[in-house]
């Protein structure tokens, strides 16, 4: 897939390459990483040190995600997230994804010089979070979850999860067209371990290609997982080869185009090898 991604005043160019999204929590309490980034200097220099490292894309989050995490308020989410966002707006070329839930932070982030907002509730969290990215005209990534982080590991139930994730997607997709956002702003992301088991991440790993079929570019979010634990027995600092592993069989049957990642340089290297393997270098 060749295609562009509308983010506000950029046009992005999706394919043949990858491209590489790097992580940066500012949370004291994310799966990974907690704690390690959560002041505005230590989050800024993880996202420049990501951007040495080849990052194309910077994702901001200032609520944590992973399974059981409490949710926090929009008061917190933004004294986390907005001074981040205006630093490296004025220190990066590179775009800058807000990984939010709330129209509020949404508009102040992109206000700031973001240009993309992560919504893992695919615009059904905060009813106002469409009229955001409308305005801004930003470019959205729609996830799905079953559940929401506080409920989505306790009973994951799917007669079919693929058909039902791509369902889910279909259905979000025309949504977005309805209430008048470019289908060009738009990137699906299937959900990878979100309100799923082990064996539906399986699953959706084996027909991940099944995505593709809307047309829109996939990002796949599967770093340091814990379905990649549950193989290799590797705590969550070293499943990066698991890791680039999911990642190069995705990327090498043309299931994603886009990886979020903790590990730039692994993924980057990795990408670089496929473009030769290929001949997405254009030789």
């Amino acid at each position: 897939m060749s295609t562009i991604w509308k983010c506000r005043d950029r046009v992005i160019e999706i394919g043949p390459r990858a491209l590489v999204m790097g992580i940066v929590n500012i949370t004291p309490d994310s799966f990974s990483d907690g704690g390690r980034h959560d002041s505005t200097e230590a989050a800024v220099n993880h996202a420049l040190k990501l951007q040495a490292d080849g990052a194309d894309i910077l994702d901001l989050g200032g609520e944590s995600s992973r399974p059981g995490a409490e949710p926090v308020s929009v008061d917190e989410e933004l004294r986390r997230v907005i001074p981040v966002v205006q630093a490296l707006a004025s220190r990066t070329t590179l775009p800058i994804s807000v990984d939010t839930v709330k129209a509020e932070v949404a508009r102040q982030a992109l206000a700031a010089g973001a240009s993309i907002i992560n919504d893992i509730s695919a615009l059904r969290h905060d009813p106002a979070m469409i009229d955001v990215v409308r305005d801004y005209r930003a470019g959205i990534v729609l996830m799905h979850m079953q559940g929401n982080p506080q409920t989505m590991h306790l009973d994951p139930h799917y007669d079919g999860v693929v058909a039902e994730v791509g369902k889910f997607l279909e259905e979000r997709l025309s949504f977005s067209r309805t209430h008048g956002l470019d289908e060009t702003s738009l990137v699906l992301d299937p959900g990878i371990g979100f309100g799923k088991s082990v064996e539906h991440t399986w699953q959706q790993l084996r027909h991940l290609a099944e995505y593709q079929r809307f047309g829109r570019p996939v990002c796949l979010g599967v770093s340091r997982k814990g379905f990649i634990g549950v193989v290799t027995g590797r705590p969550r600092d070293q499943r990066a080869v698991g890791s680039v592993a999911v990642a190069c069989h995705a990327l090498a049957c043309g299931a994603a185009q886009i990886v979020r990642v903790h590990d730039v340089a692994e993924h980057l290297d990795a990408v670089r090898v496929l473009e030769c393997l290929t001949g997405a270098d254009g030789e």
